[in-house]
């Protein structure tokens, strides 16, 4: 309940968030949070723990309906994944810019994270960790294919890898303002039928 109440705080204010106004939203007293936490260093790596964690977005994507069309699953899949990735890098990069996540050791309280989260100055997971959160990432994004095994040329491993990659990629990869980024549509459709208009057009 407290880093729930504690996470909109952080990404607004990075590390300058007070412990009293953590409480004000949590609607508890200032007392109690540090009945839970040591220090506020403490909650505000709980902050990150939480924002990194892939729990949440594994849960969303279990709660697709196989039932849907494939393509429809694939776009909800995709809007989960790019709010979890919205939040992680809010609330990491709002504490990395003040100054929290500086210097603090590998992994500095997070846990799994994708490529996402900052990894300067120690402020990102360490490697094993970002790995392990891939993995559980595209098993899940594999059951959410797996009805449809038979249309894919290629296994639903790596068709689940392509889909992860390509909404990674897209989350970071710099354009000039007047060039929008993959829709989730696009994406998919990319992903789904190649950009070509006729795929033996060409030699």
């Amino acid at each position: 309940m407290i880093v729930a109440a504690a996470l909109p705080l952080v990404a607004e204010y990075g590390a300058a968030v007070t412990t009293g106004q953590i409480a004000r939203a949590a609607g508890i007293g200032e007392a109690t949070i540090f009945r839970a936490f040591k220090d506020k260093d403490e909650l505000l790596d709980a902050c990150v723990a939480e924002a990194v964690g892939t729990e949440h977005v594994l849960r969303e994507l279990a709660s697709i309906s196989l039932d849907e069309p494939l393509a429809d699953r694939l776009a909800e899949a995709a809007e989960a994944l790019r709010a979890h990735m919205e939040r992680m890098g809010t609330v990491v990069g709002a504490l990395h810019a003040s100054g929290h996540l500086r210097g603090r050791g590998p992994g500095a309280g997070t846990q799994d994270a994708q490529d996402g989260a900052d990894t300067r100055d120690g402020a990102g997971p360490p490697p094993d960790s970002r790995t392990r959160s891939f993995s559980a990432l595209r098993n899940a994004v594999v059951e959410l294919i797996e009805p449809d095994r038979a249309a894919f040329r290629l296994s639903p491993e790596k068709v689940a890898a392509a889909f992860l990659g390509m909404l990674f990629t897209r989350s970071q990869t710099p354009l000039p303002e007047a060039e929008a980024p993959l829709t989730p549509g696009e994406l998919i459709s990319v992903l789904l039928h190649g950009t070509l208009n006729d795929p033996g057009s060409t030699r």
